[in-house]
């Protein structure tokens, strides 16, 4: 569960009932959207990829969320920026 809890923001160092709400957490996201959580990490990896080609981003403050309502769900992300890379930009 390390890269849930990385992708969820959640510190090894919270109490077992703080645990136990964001793994409850992590399954409703799943039964309300459908998706795995190799995806979710995938999504996530290929996101913090595409914005590191043009930006430097602080990775270990990055937050990444699926949030919905009756007839949608939406990506919630709150990716702190450290710097805007200028000039060329290196190729994948």
């Amino acid at each position: 569960m390390g890269f849930l809890s990385k992708f969820f923001g959640i510190s090894s160092e919270d109490g077992s009932s703080q645990k136990a709400k964001d793994r409850l957490k992590i399954v409703l996201i799943h039964d309300r959207t459908d998706i795995s959580p190799q995806l979710l990490e995938s999504l996530r990896n290929e996101i913090v990829d595409v914005l590191a080609k043009y930006m430097d981003i602080d990775m270990k403050k990055i937050e990444i969320d699926l949030d919905h309502d009756e007839n949608a769900v939406a990506l919630v992300a709150n990716i702190p920026i450290l710097h805007i890379k200028r000039g060329k930009v290196a190729e994948l």
